[in-house]
Formats: structure tokens, C-alpha cells, sequence
């Protein structure tokens, strides 16, 4: 068969299956050329899911007739001052999106210029240009979409389905600008310059509310900043339906940033959990680049790794204050210094000799099932100012689960189990892993792209107590691995071998060393039913106000809650 150069309408039906995979994706295309336009009002109209109609209307700068007319021409775009491809600076650049739109239904634009005495309507089937009444901005009109590839119609789902996937890219358009208002069907409504925060509980839910941490941190050479929001770990979903992501604006759903949210949550939520969050990442647009797909959601940054570093250790700095968010500064030096203090750098615990998992992991285990009890007189817990603590001055048991406390701004329950659950977690994290160099080292036989896979990531497993290195050219050869620990070694680094595969780096062995500890912590902390004495209750209190991470176990349960005395006053009808 001869090679044949393609008529274009055909052209812009191929470009069209890439870039309009659904109603939502003429949605996305249309909003994202309004605000490319300066506009900060925009409205979007849908029929029947968007089969029959969309109607996104701005009140942007709007076009000349010439730009008009070469606006459904194919890779004709404004996007781009230059020929550079690495500097975009724009929402929308390739210069498809309308032409392709046009080939797969009946598009008209009505826009208006400035410079120009009227406004101008383009029939996009015709190519005609004709005068028009519009006066401002832009409207464009997406008639019978799929029509003239009706094909196409059978793979939409139903109107309902359609519109929730609008409605989600509204959502995250709204996100990623909350100067812009955004109505949708007169029905959705996020208001022009918006607090992010009022914008962010209105697209998440009233249930955020007091629920979301601020984050804002830079790298050390202030070429990259990650601000925004991220969930307190107590709050998540079932899915990651509220996780908005943004890289210089630009809403994505990227593999380096969805893994490093998911890292710096690794100890404190749950594996099948998902935080909530809206985080803005800007770093030079020299150091990423957006031309990756047709749909503009997938971007590759220049140093993935150092991007995704950056991310999780600013993410975990902004968890392990949680417990100075929740409840007021922290002061320190008080609790330290107090004298009934039983903190981990002391005896509270020591470990059974015989567990092969702890001894493997520290040099001096400092854990045992036993707590210490002091003899000094308890009656020092009450003269202390622990009052002014933020965990507050002890009062009393509850069912011998339940540590009660009050502070200076009212009652905090404590539930014991999870409180010392952390605080046990952290201390066996800190410590170094104690390795075991092999006589004969474990030779894992693996094909030879999986077996370089798995040397990409050979320095981050040694942080783990995994030394590795290649054994020929199908294989992986262990030297050196965490004392005493023993898992399926052909298993773990298949898995490793397909996440850095998939994604450029892999959390698999961190997370099995996350939950190996996690399960000793759970199982060597004070129980559910254990009487505690006061001294031993203040103890507590203390060290977890000392502890990162402090206001929730490492499976994401809260450690304590507090009741104000204004809600207090609230029960007893005192307001």
C-alpha cells in the first residue's frame, strides 16, 4: 500500500481522539483558553452531559478577526512568543484544542477586540466570518459533540457520569485559580477572589473545615516552593478523589508528586487511606516540562528525585507540628525539666531479649512491656505548671483506656494505647539500623532492564540497611541487609523493580520497614484496659507533647481530642 498524506479533516479527527476524550476535555480546553486570555469570570453551560451543548463564556480580551479566523487552524496558537518549548508560560499552547473540537462537532465563536469597531462570529464548520453583537470577552458553543464521529458516542457514559467529570474539572480549574469565579450551570459557584481556604472548603466540603494544615517551604537554593494545604491525618478519604495538585498552575495528576504525598503520610495513615490536600509546586519552567500529552496532565521534571524529596520532607515538617498546631505552642523546656518526665530517653520500656526484629534494629533495646513507676510523691504531678501544656495537667483514668486532662483551654481526652503507640514508633525510628555484611551474598536472578531498575534506587536502599549491586547483567546481588530480617527477597525486588519502572523510584522496602516497626510499636505499648498511676499518666502526656507526629498513631487514629470550654459551656446550655 502507497504512503498517502492525510486530508486534514481527517488530521484534526486524529488529533481530536487524543485531545477531546470527552465532554470534560472540551470543558478543560475551552476554560483554560479564557484564562489564558486574562479573563476572571467565566461561565460554563452544559447540556445533557455536554453531548448536546457546551457554552463556556469569559470576559477575557477576546480576539481580532485575523486571530479568529487562524484560531481553528492546526498548531496555531498565541501560547508561544517563541520557538522555545521550555518556556511555557501559558495554560493552553499546542494549538489543537479548537480545531480538533471543530472537526467532531458544530463549534460557532462569538468574541469581541478592543481595537475593533464590532464584534465577529465564526461558524468553525464553514470557516465564515461574519459581524456580530458581542460585545465582550469570548463565548464559544460546542453543539452535538461526536456528531460527526458518532462512533465515538457509544464509549461516553451517561449524562450523569459526564457531568461529575466536568464538574471535577471545574473543580480543579477553581483550584488552581482562586482569583478567577468560576459558575457552573448556575449552579456550582466559587466566587471571584476567593480566600483559598473558603475556596478549597467549597470544593471539598464543609467537613475540612479547621481540618487543614498550611504549608509554605522553599528549597535551599529558593529555586522551588511548595505552598498550599495538606489534611491533618485524622481527616482522609476512601479515595484520591480531593487531592489537587498543581505545578505552576497547571493542574496535574503526576506519579513523582501523588507518591511523595503518599511517603510523607506513610507513618501516620493508613496504606488504603488517602490525605486531602491543594498544593501549589512552582519551580523555573526550564526545570519541567508540560509537553507531554495531548490532555496537558502529565508533566517530567528535569530532577524527579529532588523534586520528590523536597515534597516529603517539607510535608513531614509541616505533620510533626501537628500537635503545636491543634493546641497551642508547646513549651518545651517545662515538660523536660519536669520531675516525674518518664521520657523514652529514659527506662519507660525495655525490650523482651528474644525479639530478633528490635535487636536486629538498635544496638540497646529501650522497650519492655513493664512501665517504670517512680516513688517520688505524686502529689508534684499537681504542683508542676503542666495546666499550661498543651496535653494539659492530668486528672484522671477512664476505663483504664482513656487518660483525662485539662488545659487552659479545656478538656483533652487521651486515648493511652495510641499516645504511646507513637511515641514507641518514633523512638525505634530514630535509631540506626543495625546491618549484617553476608559471607555469600543473595543473588536474585531478574531480567536485565528490572535488575538496572533496581540499581537506579541502589542509595536510597542502603538508607534502608540494604547494600546491592549488579551480578552480571540478569541479576541483583546482596552484600549487606538489616540483621536478622528475612523476607522474600525475589518478591521485593520485583515490586521495587516495577514501582521505579513506573514512576522513577520506589517506597516499597521503606514501607515494609514502616510497617514492620509500626506493628513491634503497636505491640509493645501500654494497652487498652492497663491502670496507670497519675505519675505515670503525666509521664505520658509529656513525652508525647515532646514526640513528632504526636496527635495521631502510626495507623492514622487520633491520639487525643480536645473540647473546649466553649463547646463544654455549649452542652450544658451556658452561652
Amino acid at each position: 500500500m502507497p504512503v498517502r498524506v492525510l486530508p486534514d479533516f481527517l488530521i484534526n479527527q486524529i488529533a481530536a481522539g487524543e485531545v477531546v476524550e470527552r465532554p470534560a476535555s472540551v470543558v478543560k480546553e475551552l476554560v483554560e483558553n479564557a484564562l489564558d486570555a486574562g479573563a476572571d469570570q467565566i461561565i460554563i453551560d452544559v447540556v445533557d452531559g455536554g453531548r448536546t451543548l457546551i457554552s463556556v463564556i469569559d470576559n477575557g480580551k477576546g480576539m481580532s478577526k485575523v486571530d479568529l479566523g487562524n484560531s481553528i487552524l492546526r498548531h496555531a496558537t498565541s501560547k508561544l512568543p517563541d520557538d522555545d518549548l521550555l518556556n511555557i508560560n501559558f495554560m493552553g499552547f499546542r494549538g489543537e484544542a479548537l480545531p480538533s473540537i471543530a472537526s467532531v462537532s458544530d463549534m460557532s465563536i462569538d468574541t469581541f477586540y478592543k481595537d475593533e469597531p464590532n464584534g465577529w462570529q465564526l461558524d468553525a464548520t464553514t470557516g465564515e466570518i461574519k459581524p456580530s453583537s458581542w460585545e465582550s470577552g469570548t463565548r464559544i458553543r460546542v453543539a452535538n459533540l461526536f456528531a460527526k464521529t458518532p462512533a465515538r458516542l457509544k464509549f461516553l457514559n451517561s449524562d450523569k457520569s459526564e457531568m461529575l467529570a466536568i464538574l471535577d474539572v471545574v473543580k480543579r480549574l477553581a483550584m488552581a485559580r482562586n482569583d478567577v469565579g468560576f459558575i457552573l450551570n448556575d449552579k456550582w459557584r466559587f466566587p471571584k477572589n476567593q480566600d483559598l481556604m473558603e475556596r478549597i472548603i467549597s470544593v471539598m466540603g464543609e467537613d475540612v473545615r479547621g481540618q487543614m494544615l498550611a504549608v509554605d517551604a522553599k528549597s535551599g537554593s529558593s529555586e522551588m516552593r511548595l505552598h498550599g494545604y495538606v489534611s491533618h491525618p485524622t481527616l482522609r478519604r476512601a479515595s484520591s478523589v480531593d487531592q489537587y495538585l498543581f505545578v505552576n498552575g497547571r493542574s496535574v495528576k503526576d506519579k513523582v508528586l501523588v507518591s511523595a504525598l503518599r511517603a510523607a503520610y506513610m507513618d501516620v495513615m493508613h496504606a488504603r487511606e488517602f490525605p486531602l490536600c491543594a498544593l501549589y509546586l512552582e519551580l523555573p519552567t526550564r526545570n519541567v516540562d508540560v509537553n507531554v500529552s495531548p490532555a496537558k496532565t502529565e508533566v517530567h521534571f528535569l530532577e524527579p528525585t529532588h523534586v520528590r524529596a523536597f515534597i516529603i520532607k517539607s510535608l513531614r515538617e509541616v505533620l510533626a507540628n501537628t500537635l503545636n498546631e491543634n493546641i497551642g505552642q508547646t513549651q518545651t523546656n517545662n515538660s523536660q525539666n519536669s520531675e516525674f518526665s518518664l521520657g523514652l530517653t529514659q527506662t519507660v520500656f525495655r525490650a523482651p531479649q528474644n525479639d530478633s526484629f528490635v535487636r536486629s534494629f538498635v544496638a540497646e533495646p529501650t522497650f519492655s512491656r513493664d512501665l517504670a513507676r517512680p516513688a517520688d510523691n505524686v502529689e508534684t504531678v499537681f504542683e508542676s505548671d503542666a495546666f499550661d501544656l498543651p496535653l494539659g495537667r492530668v486528672i484522671g483514668q477512664l476505663n483504664n483506656k482513656y487518660i483525662l486532662a485539662e488545659n487552659k483551654d479545656g478538656f483533652v481526652i487521651i486515648d493511652q494505647h495510641a499516645a504511646h503507640e507513637r511515641i514507641t514508633y518514633e523512638k525505634l525510628r530514630t535509631h540506626t539500623i543495625k546491618t549484617q555484611p553476608l559471607l555469600a551474598p543473595i543473588v536474585i536472578k531478574m531480567k536485565s532492564e528490572d535488575a538496572e531498575s533496581v540499581l537506579v534506587i541502589k542509595d536510597e536502599l542502603k538508607q534502608c540497611g540494604l547494600q546491592i549491586d549488579s551480578f552480571g547483567e540478569d541479576a541483583i546481588a546482596i552484600f549487606e541487609k538489616p540483621a536478622d530480617w528475612d523476607l522474600n527477597w525475589e518478591k521485593c525486588f520485583q515490586e521495587i523493580a516495577d514501582e521505579v519502572g513506573g514512576f522513577g523510584h520506589s517506597s516499597r522496602l521503606q514501607e515494609k520497614l514502616h510497617l514492620k516497626l509500626a506493628n513491634y510499636a503497636c505491640h509493645h505499648s501500654v494497652r487498652s484496659g492497663r491502670k496507670l498511676n497519675m505519675a505515670e499518666m503525666d509521664a505520658l502526656l509529656r513525652d508525647i507533647e515532646r514526640t513528632e507526629r504526636g496527635s495521631e498513631c502510626n495507623h492514622g487514629r487520633p491520639v487525643y481530642k480536645v473540647i473546649s470550654i466553649t463547646e463544654l459551656d455549649a452542652m450544658f446550655e451556658r452561652i
